[in-house]
């Protein structure tokens, strides 16, 4: 198994926030966690703070040597 490049932590929440939170990303076709990280995101950029996006992991077969 690979190494995740994401960071792991427990996140205390209210419950009917969560639960908002989920309704939201069922609308959005995402789980709670990427749409947690969706509103983060927009949160930082509406005070003006950019954040880089990573690159996603590679996935399928590499590619074949010559």
């Amino acid at each position: 198994m690979a190494a995740s490049s994401r960071k792991a932590f427990p996140l205390r929440i209210d419950p009917a926030v969560f639960a908002a939170v989920e309704r939201l990303a069922g609308a959005e076709l995402r789980s709670a966690n990427a749409e947690i990280e969706m509103l983060l995101r927009e949160a930082l950029k509406a005070r003006g703070i950019e954040v880089a996006r990573t690159d996603p992991p590679r996935r399928g077969r590499p590619p074949k040597e010559d």
